[in-house]
């Protein structure tokens, strides 16, 4: 005679497929920005917060520096290029800060938001060794808007 599956064997085969279901939907590497801190740090479906490598965005919530200029502009920019959307997250030679943030360069589609932020006068560079596998790139990008007056470059 057939043994009949139990509605507890039933559930869990469910919930096994759901999940396979899930995690097939994710690229490895792939995550969901689920808020943005403010110009060059995101945090991520996974919990984990993420600092922009090699540039650096006006102050939106520091305690002794208040709003910085131009830091609203950076939040909106950033918030518009990742909020809500996948991310792709690649690393250089350290991982993560002293604060226990992710530091990574951030992708949405194939554009680096970090080199984005930069090219349009968001954010400036900062560089901060070992990290630098795109700090050339990002100084010239940031001589461009300078040059242009673009951004952050704008003010009198």
């Amino acid at each position: 005679m057939p043994q009949r599956l139990s509605w507890g064997s039933i559930l869990f085969f469910l919930l096994l497929l759901l999940f396979y279901y899930a995690v097939s939907q994710r690229t490895p590497g792939e995550y969901i920005v689920v808020r943005v801190i403010d110009g060059d740090t995101i945090e991520l479906n996974t919990g984990e917060k993420v600092r922009y490598i090699g540039i650096n965005a006006p102050e939106l919530h520091h305690p002794q520096k208040g709003v910085e200029y131009f830091a609203r502009e950076a939040y909106e920019a950033n918030r518009r290029m990742v909020e809500g959307k996948r991310v792709r997250l690649e690393f250089d030679v350290e991982k993560r800060d002293r604060y226990g943030r992710l530091l990574a360069y951030v992708y949405v589609d194939d554009i680096m938001v970090n080199e984005w932020l930069v090219a349009n006068g968001y954010a400036q560079v900062a560089t901060f060794p070992p990290n630098v596998r795109y700090a050339e790139r990002f100084r010239k990008l940031e001589a461009e808007a300078r040059r242009l007056k673009i951004g952050l470059w704008g003010k009198p």
